[in-house]
């Protein structure tokens, strides 16, 4: 299944630095801009290794938080 994301990005003492806006915790880096897209795939893959099976029973539930 093909899954698009927005990579935001910055560059970071000559690093690309970069996260998946979507997915919280998706984080990378690379020297080039291609390896910063080539890393954070990678990331998104072994996170989503990671999570449980899709099959278990979720729950969701609204919260306040003050800011």
């Amino acid at each position: 299944m093909l899954r698009h994301f927005t990579l935001e990005y910055w560059l970071d003492d000559g690093w690309y630095v970069g996260r998946l806006k979507e997915i919280p915790g998706v984080f990378s880096q690379g020297e080039t801009m291609e390896e910063l897209e080539k890393n954070i795939r990678e990331a998104y893959k072994l996170m989503m290794e990671e999570e449980e099976p899709l099959w278990v029973k979720t729950q969701e539930k609204d919260i306040e938080v003050m800011v």
